[in-house]
């Protein structure tokens, strides 16, 4: 994990085991869950610690509702599965690559897939908005080998999460399972790594600001 001007990772593992954690970086810790068993490990020790406490704490009554809301996210899972079965359709070329991926993302991309599809980003790249949380920005990218994102600074943190292949930038090489954060000060070129399809899952706080002509874009249409 390389950590720059952004908060520490560590705190995100804690406001998951507490259950607090928005739904954009709960995507993110249980997709690295799966792909690095050490996370796994670290995660379920942090929610053995917060069980614990919470078999200390006060009993609460339930909030008003909460039986229909519950019953809801039963359907919810059973509208998945049809949603699944439509973004197989519409997942074209791609459809083998995203059923590789670990859940709950394979979910998340193809309920997106669905709902929105892929966006290209020119050649040899696409991004999926997976919009999982309220107030971040969560995307899933698909580079190819030697493709790369246009150069790019951030308005404020962005973690990404390498799912499959890898890239490399300015700083270094990143692999599956790998975290890089990068704050409003960084500038980097991220570029596919040779061999197989990157995926990456992005989850940031602000918008991207490109450089070059590409940022005369971003600033002519006022994005």
């Amino acid at each position: 994990m390389t950590d720059t001007a952004a908060p520490s990772f560590s705190e995100l593992y804690a406001a998951y085991a507490a259950g607090c954690l928005d739904p954009a970086f709960t995507l993110m810790v249980e997709t690295q869950s799966v792909l690095r068993p050490e996370i796994r490990r670290s995660v379920a020790a942090s929610e053995m610690i917060a069980g614990g406490l919470l078999e200390t704490a006060p009993e609460a009554a339930l909030s008003a509702g909460a039986l229909d809301r519950a019953l809801a996210e039963i359907d919810a899972i059973e509208v998945s599965a049809d949603l699944s079965v439509k973004a197989g359709r519409a997942a074209g070329e791609a459809m083998d690559e995203v059923l590789a991926l670990p859940e709950p993302l394979r979910s998340a991309a193809l309920d997106a897939i669905v709902q929105t599809g892929w966006q290209s980003m020119g050649r040899g790249l696409k991004r999926l908005n997976l919009r999982s949380g309220d107030q971040l920005e969560t995307e899933l990218y698909r580079i190819s080998p030697g493709a790369r994102i246009p150069r790019h600074a951030h308005a404020g943190n962005e973690y990404t999460l390498v799912v499959a292949g890898g890239f490399s930038d300015e700083r270094g090489s990143y692999g599956p399972g790998e975290v890089v954060i990068n704050g409003p000060n960084d500038l980097h070129q991220p570029v596919g790594d040779e061999g197989e399809i990157c995926y990456a899952l992005a989850v940031r706080d602000g918008g991207l600001r490109f450089t070059g002509v590409m940022g005369f874009l971003q600033r002519l249409l006022g994005d």
